[in-house]
């Protein structure tokens, strides 16, 4: 995703699909929608995400960054200025 959102949406998308009561593709969805600018899909997947969650476990960055699976040392880097960044421009609030 960090350098190819345009190829990466439609694999997320196909995932979705094919398991929409999993939150993740929304999650992804929603930080490559807002990494691309796109305002209106990333603030619906990000909605959709928070939603199908059911819980407040990702509902900051800072319980992202305490919860996430994906916030490992070697993951880092990526996980802060790709997924955290993308999510951020999807409105999702820091705290």
């Amino acid at each position: 995703m960090q350098s190819r959102i345009d190829e990466a949406i439609p694999w997320l998308e196909k995932s979705r699909s094919a398991r929409p009561e999993d939150p993740s593709a929304d999650w992804f969805l929603a930080a490559a929608y807002g990494l691309k600018g796109d305002e209106q899909l990333a603030h619906a997947r990000l909605a959709e995400a928070i939603r199908v969650t059911a819980s407040d476990k990702y509902s900051t960055i800072a319980r992202i960054r305490a919860n996430g699976e994906l916030n490992t040392p070697a993951l880092r880097d990526r996980f802060e200025s790709v997924f955290l960044a993308g999510l951020r421009k999807a409105g999702l609030p820091e705290e």
